[in-house]
């Protein structure tokens, strides 16, 4: 193919040969269908270049730019409101990094900008009064904003929606019946395997032809994307999928899996009793305490991280409704929450950020608050009923959250003071009384497709040259459940926060499925990456430039007569960055952070850790530092069941000096087992890791010996150590 981009032509003038090499029929019928779509009639086929399902803030931005490339589009979006959570109350964007988004992503904030120096659309407050901050704080040189109202972004959308002539279908469901492909591997990790394609899905070899809604209604498309946040085409299609997390030897991802020890953040005072009746195990566990909790370190689970609603609220006497009891309130289900107060937390267990108007955007913090830790691990695979089910209940659980800390004699009185003063908002998502339809579904499905974004994508140890966007944000995963812990009390576990890191750029082949799966399916939300990647890559900002870089991917694919997966990429990517996307950063792909020390920088003889035979359940480090790639850790865990063995072949007989690489600090080990097999037999020393090493801070010796030529062996343990073991690597320095 090559290589210099042609402008691609309006869809009214493409030729006739390539309407009937994608969908068939009379050339006349396509013209017209294409042109202007039928999406009125029940049962009848409606027809699109690119039919998007879900009307989320990616589908949108898909949408928009399937419209610039001169493709017919349709939006059909489940729920009866477009915009998902950028409608639906997360006005307090998470970002990252404000300078790598481009294209229609950063369009959207500036359409915020423009939207609020309008004075008519300050009703409940002043605009020199408000003060946005933190990561989204609006700079005075800037032509963003980035905070906002849910009423105001849904204004955008729809403008957007009107000024482009998009059909959007509303209230519409695929058919799901036929789903039902997840499977336990061995290992605990959860997947789907292909294959077994739903009622709602109908396929010519690998192709998508149509979808069909329950309501019977048909939608024919040459090109498809899934832009919700369960996945339910894709799945539909039988593309394989994942769900909860993977454990370490998965991806070799150390921050993935059970994670008690990362398991600091948003949690319980210590103290806190998990029984109904305090100190009496027989009464039972308090609601929503897994008794199966937590697994093993590390390890695969189905476990998703928390939802939550993310609530607009208001102290405006006038635009206030106060929080109110739910019916069939149960004190029991909130008595974790009393309790953690009674055994001494002090904190606000929310994060109540300045919206316009005199609003906010609330979310989850401590150890009980608006995240229903628990509740939704039915939810990605669960039928409709099911899932109406569960957001009824996170709905019902979140008022009573919020009736108990207003209006509970047993809270704290700080706490019920301040959240008392505050209530939902009469005029955002007035048909709820304040409260939204859209649950923060943070994690669901996810695709697994040729590429699979991983912990190393977001840290720099692996990197992504076909890149459709990139992303910033923290490795970000909510608590996924409640367990009892050794000491008999409550703990949370499943949040990680690890940041420290530049953005980085998203595969192409990681919105799109293997093509023996589906080769006209492109996946800009429930894209193919980790449970610990997708914790960054999963911000709305970052939704809508993937779901752009998709659009514009279907229309090459069209214009290419040729599947997604085989697109020429050189194309899409100036097409890409003509549109203001931004793929990488200045320079390129940045140095890594830290320093390692080369291979080819090391004298004498070395075996790094990533050529050494590994025994028992060692993590890689989070850090880009150390010999080679950086190191592997016992993380202070499983004693006695980690060995490395390190096995180096010797030009020449004679002395070598013996030493260990390692990155010192004050919770290594100060004992760790060092076995040298040499001429003479075999000696056992112990490494003081704690100590800095002597030569180029990362070797330090642990003995001269005699070796024949030949296999050389040093094996390193974590038999009774006292702290963190680390396995670098292990180097023989013959003695002149």
């Amino acid at each position: 193919m090559s290589a210099t981009p042609a402008p691609l032509a309006p869809r009214c003038l493409m030729s006739l040969f390539t309407a009937l090499f994608w969908l068939g029929g009379s050339p006349q019928s396509q013209a017209a269908d294409a042109a202007t779509p039928d999406v009125s009639g029940g049962g009848v086929v409606h027809e699109a270049d690119l039919v998007i399902y879900g009307g989320t803030s990616g589908g949108i931005a898909a949408a928009v730019q399937g419209v610039r490339m001169g493709l017919s589009v349709v939006i059909i979006e489940p729920s009866d409101r477009l915009g998902g959570l950028t409608t639906g109350g997360l006005g307090q964007t998470d970002i990252g990094n404000k300078n790598v988004i481009g294209g229609i992503s950063r369009e959207f904030y500036q359409a915020v900008r423009v939207h609020y120096q309008d004075d008519d659309n300050w009703t409940w407050q002043n605009r020199e009064d408000y003060r946005d901050g933190g990561q989204s704080r609006t700079g005075p040189e800037e032509d963003t904003m980035w905070t906002f109202e849910p009423s105001a972004a849904l204004s955008i959308y729809h403008g957007w929606i009107e000024r482009d002539g998009i059909p959007v279908v509303y209230n519409e469901r695929i058919e799901r019946e036929g789903e039902g492909r997840t499977v336990e591997r061995d290992n605990g990790w959860w997947v789907a395997e292909p294959g077994s394609v739903s009622k709602g899905v109908v396929k010519d070899g690998n192709r998508i032809t149509e979808i069909i809604m329950e309501s019977g209604k048909r939608f024919r498309g040459r090109f498809f994307i899934d832009a919700t946040y369960e996945g339910d085409l894709f799945a539909g299609a039988g593309v394989s999928f994942t769900i909860g997390r993977e454990g370490y030897d998965v991806y070799g991802e150390s921050l993935n899996g059970v994670q008690t020890r990362n398991a600091r953040h948003h949690q319980f005072v210590p103290g806190v009793d998990p029984y109904v009746i305090p100190g009496d195990p027989g009464s039972g566990l308090l609601p929503y305490i897994d008794p199966d909790g937590p697994g093993e370190e590390g390890s695969s689970d189905h476990r998703i991280q928390a939802f939550c609603f993310r609530m607009c609220l208001t102290d405006h006497p006038d635009n206030r409704i106060p929080f109110e009891k739910p019916e069939g309130y149960d004190e029991r289900n909130y008595e974790l929450l009393l309790r953690n107060y009674e055994a001494g937390e002090t904190g606000m267990p929310w994060i109540n950020s300045a919206m316009p108007n005199r609003k906010t955007d609330t979310n989850n913090r401590l150890g009980f608050s608006t995240d229903f830790i628990g509740g939704n691990y039915g939810y990605p695979e669960g039928s409709y009923e099911e899932r109406e089910r569960i957001v009824a209940q996170h709905l019902h659980y979140q008022q009573g959250v919020m009736w108990t800390l207003a209006y509970h004699p047993r809270m704290a009185g700080n706490v019920r003071d301040t959240v008392s003063r505050f209530g939902l908002t009469k005029d955002e998502f007035p048909e709820g009384n304040g409260w939204q339809g859209q649950l923060y579904i943070r994690e669901a499905r996810r695709m697994i497709a040729g590429v699979v974004m991983t912990q190393h994508h977001c840290q720099g140890r692996e990197y992504a040259g076909d890149s459709v966007g990139m992303a910033a944000y923290t490795m970000d995963s909510h608590h996924t459940q409640r367990h009892v812990d050794d000491n008999g009390h409550v703990r949370n576990e499943g949040d990680v926060q690890v940041g420290g890191f530049p953005p980085y750029p998203i595969s192409y082949h990681s919105i799109v499925p293997r093509e023996e799966e589906c080769s006209n399916l492109a996946v800009p939300v429930m894209m193919s990456a980790s449970h610990m990647a997708f914790g960054s890559i999963r911000m709305e900002p970052v939704f809508m430039i993937l779901g752009q870089s998709a659009a514009t991917a279907a229309a090459h694919a069209i214009e290419e007569q040729t599947s997604l997966q085989q697109i020429d990429y050189a194309r899409l990517r100036e097409r890409l960055l003509e549109d203001k996307q931004i793929l990488e950063l200045p320079g390129g792909r940045p140095a890594p952070r830290g320093q390692y020390l080369s291979l080819d920088d090391i004298d004498g003889i070395v075996v790094d850790d990533t050529g050494a035979e590994l025994e028992g359940p060692w993590l890689p480090t989070i850090l880009t530092e150390g010999v080679h790639r950086g190191y592997v850790h016992d993380n202070d865990a499983n004693k006695g069941r980690c060995l490395a063995t390190f096995t180096a072949t010797l030009p020449a007989a004679g002395e070598y000096d013996v030493q260990v690489a390692y990155t010192t600090h004050a919770n290594r080990a100060t004992n760790v087992p060092v076995a040298i097999t040499h001429a003479g037999g075999t000696e056992q020393v112990a490494l003081n890791q704690r100590r800095a090493a002597q030569t180029d801070r990362l070797f330090q010796s642990v003995g001269r010996f005699a070796f024949e030529a030949g296999e050389a062996v040093v094996t390193i343990g974590n038999e009774g150590t006292d702290g963190h073991v680390i396995i670098d690597a292990v180097r023989w320095l013959p003695v002149e």
